[in-house]
């Protein structure tokens, strides 16, 4: 029996969110199709929706555009990339 690409791409998903939700930002998870929206709650204009989808003997995580974040089997990695790119700046007070 064949897992459902669905189901597949919600797992992975799932994990990214975990790994994103320990950085402080937020993943919502969209059902259909599977995707996250991810954001700062900082920085909420911010938001970026990041999919996971089939390549070549895998699967991986990809930005709305088109580029590669990474792969599903480093989602901590994959978080940390995200983050960067969406958190605020901090500002020591």
């Amino acid at each position: 029996m064949t897992v459902p690409r669905e189901h597949t791409r919600t797992y992975y998903l799932g994990k990214l969110a975990r790994e994103l939700e320990l950085r402080g930002m937020s993943a919502v998870l969209r059902p259909d199709p599977p995707s996250l929206k991810v954001s700062d709650p900082e920085a909420a204009l911010m938001t970026e929706t990041v999919h996971c989808v089939a390549v070549d003997g895998g699967w991986a995580y990809r930005w709305s555009w088109g580029d590669v974040v990474g792969g599903v089997d480093d989602a901590a990695g994959a978080a940390e990339r995200i983050s960067r790119v969406l958190s605020a700046p901090r500002r020591p007070f």
